[in-house]
């Protein structure tokens, strides 16, 4: 019997070893070296102090900044362990709501949201993605169509020309990967660095 058992063993710590240590490092070192920045989390940086990452969303809300689309993550009730509170922007905890259409508490939620936008912006279609959330709740881009929504909001908080606020969102605009993959998006926190620098 134990000459049955030692292959097995061996073969289980070998590819243990081999799967769980060293090809995890050897793509861990390849990163590092080929891709140093993405593999650093894609920090972006301020006056030396890392304020985020370009590949996770933030929650900003005041009028001054382009706002994101709404997030579904939530955190353990301080209170109540059992319970969770929403958390937009829970990086440690990217997730959904699951919400289905059906759903009385999203069709609420949708129609505030979208009633909040229109008085904002009367007479202007709402974006889709400024009232759903995505799958991750950590989007950090909104569509083209969803920052030119924003656009008289921040120039009338920053004493911006219209002109001024969409020049600097269309230099973080970004096109679909080789023409063809993905969709056109705008990093939300790169624009709120560039209003940040032009009308501190």
């Amino acid at each position: 019997m134990l000459r049955h058992i030692r292959p097995a063993l061996v073969m289980l710590i070998g590819f243990s070893v081999l799967t769980g240590i060293l090809y995890p490092m050897a793509i861990t070192g390849i990163a590092q070296a080929v891709f140093p920045w993405q593999a650093q989390g894609s920090k972006i940086e301020r006056d030396g102090t890392v304020i985020g990452s370009a590949l996770i969303g933030q929650n900003f809300t005041a009028a001054k900044y382009l706002h994101p689309r709404p997030s579904a993550t939530s955190e353990p009730d301080p209170n109540d362990a059992s319970k969770t509170v929403p958390t937009p922007y829970a990086a440690d905890n990217s997730a959904g709501s699951n919400l289905g259409p059906a759903s009385k508490a999203l069709v609420d939620r949708v129609s505030g949201d979208i009633a909040n936008l229109q008085a904002e912006n009367p007479g202007v279609p709402v974006p889709g993605d400024l009232v759903t959330t995505s799958a991750s709740g950590l989007d950090p881009d909104i569509s083209p169509a969803a920052a030119a929504f924003q656009v008289q909001r921040l120039a009338q908080a920053r004493g911006l020309s219209r002109d001024k606020v969409s020049a600097i969102i269309a230099a973080h605009s970004a096109p679909r990967w080789l023409g063809v993959f993905g969709e056109p998006h705008v990093n939300v926190l790169a624009v709120n660095l560039a209003l940040d620098a032009a009308a501190p």
